[in-house]
């Protein structure tokens, strides 16, 4: 039963957000076209080149061609501090505008830079090399293969038959040079998931009850494990079928004169964006992470062993990401930055959230949260979003436009209005809220939530700022 102090605690984060959201009405814009599939991966499954890696958190080359063609962004430089995968950086150089990406993830850097090199420095030879291979299946008669690099939490992921071949694979893969490597290291990171007993699933890595992982929870029956040899070729085609036009036969990514350039930063855009220049970028287009408890350090655990990412680094790189598990650290921001001291007061006074904040203090001290690490987690998470946000308005110039495409969340049974709080603080640094575009039909929340507190809608959106 609900007691009176947290009915009042529930009473006053309803009336705050009733009142945020009388103060943004008319800048919430149920948008028909911004369906589920152009503001995720879905979109990109059907296009060349950007179907290669499904990154699963990824939004739509399609819309960013939509967002740019609908506010105009036709010329200049853009940025992405949030990379991922790099749709955003390819999307905007295919309409002829410089781009720069931050990205933290040592896959999503890999992708990218192995895209950037097929681009710019592959050879004919190379890409001859590459079809000999694959053709002839070299990895098959290779006979000194590397030991598999393995994380505590991938041990067990592929069965002894795939392991050996992965292991023959990468003994074979680094006798090429470092352009050849880098390309069947990609085509490899590809298919991982495929040919495991893992599928990632948001929080952490699902385990097919093949595996014996020992999570008889959470296991499940993923269907097709697919053969190593089959896989790994049938994605290696499909990077032929999209580099090789039948029209144009070994020309690869179709570059024209006015392709943008693109440049990308390896590291935390809170380290990296405080070096740019004031008023550098004509728009920034990102999806920051969600503060949903995706942990991608989990999730991506395939992908980064295979990469080399010891368990220490893994650690550091999970405390490194914008606050969005329940493992994350405080980060001491004004060491950052002392000029954050602008976005925090401006966190620190933002009434909704701090209401927010208390009750999920008060639900842990009662001992009822499922995690305890939520309350820290929903504060970095905003105080760290405010300080992005800062920064995205400094390096912006005049009547430039910032789009997010983020979620609403909800925990402890409240729902918490990302979009109109984030809004609130943008305003509050000289934005100005051009639109709330919302995605028709309401998500769910978790099952979780669901059979606690039953099903409430939550808002999936792209916010679009303008600095004044």
């Amino acid at each position: 039963m609900t007691s009176e102090v947290e009915s009042d605690a529930l009473g006053e984060i309803d009336n705050l957000d009733k009142q945020l959201h009388d103060r943004f009405q008319d800048k919430f814009v149920v948008q028909p076209s911004l369906t589920r599939l152009l503001v995720s991966f879905q979109a990109n499954k059907t296009r060349p080149i950007y179907r290669w890696y499904k990154y699963k958190e990824a939004f739509s080359a399609s819309l960013v061609e939509f967002l740019f063609q609908k506010y105009q962004v036709i010329q200049g430089k853009i940025l992405d501090p949030f990379t991922g995968s790099g749709t955003a950086l390819f999307a905007a150089s295919d309409l002829g505008i410089d781009v720069d990406g931050i990205e933290l993830l040592p896959i999503g850097q890999h992708i990218i830079n192995t895209k950037i090199l097929l681009d710019t420095a592959f050879t004919l030879d190379d890409f001859e090399r590459l079809k000999t291979w694959f053709n002839l299946q070299i990895w098959k008669q290779f006979e000194s293969p590397v030991t598999l690099a393995e994380l505590r939490i991938t041990r067990g992921a592929y069965s002894e038959e795939t392991k050996i071949a992965i292991e023959q694979y990468l003994g074979a893969c680094y006798q090429e040079n470092t352009k050849v490597q880098s390309v069947l290291i990609f085509t490899l990171l590809c298919v991982l998931e495929s040919v495991s007993y893992t599928r990632k699933d948001g929080q952490y890595l699902r385990w097919d009850y093949r595996s014996g992982h020992g999570q008889s929870k959470k296991s499940f029956n993923k269907g097709e494990v697919l053969e190593f040899s089959k896989a790994i070729t049938e994605k290696f085609n499909e990077l032929v079928n999209d580099l090789e036009p039948p029209t144009q036969q070994l020309e690869l990514f179709s570059t024209h004169n006015n392709q943008g350039k693109i440049n990308l930063h390896q590291g935390s855009c809170l380290e990296i964006m405080p070096d740019f220049p004031d008023s550098t970028y004509d728009a920034i287009i990102t999806s920051p992470p969600y503060c949903n408890r995706y942990d991608y350090t989990r999730t991506y655990a395939l992908e980064l062993a295979l990469l080399g990412i010891s368990e220490k680094e893994l650690i550091n790189l999970r405390q490194e990401m914008l606050s969005c598990t329940v493992e994350n650290h405080p980060k001491n921001l004004l060491a950052i930055n002392q000029a954050w001291e602008v976005a925090l007061s401006i966190a620190n006074s933002q009434t909704l959230l701090q209401a927010i904040l208390r009750y999920l203090d008060s639900q842990k001290s009662q001992g009822v949260l499922n995690n305890n690490g939520i309350p820290r987690m929903v504060r970095g998470y905003f105080y760290e979003m405010a300080c992005v946000i800062q920064e995205s308005f400094r390096i912006l110039k005049p009547g430039a436009f910032l789009f997010m495409v983020n979620d609403n969340v909800r925990y402890a049974g409240i729902s918490i209005s990302v979009d109109m709080i984030l809004s609130d603080f943008a305003e509050k640094l000289g934005f100005i809220t051009e639109n709330i575009l919302v995605l028709p039909g309401d998500k769910g929340n978790s099952s979780q939530q669901m059979g606690n507190y039953g099903r409430a809608p939550l808002r999936k959106c792209v916010y679009v700022w303008k600095k004044q």
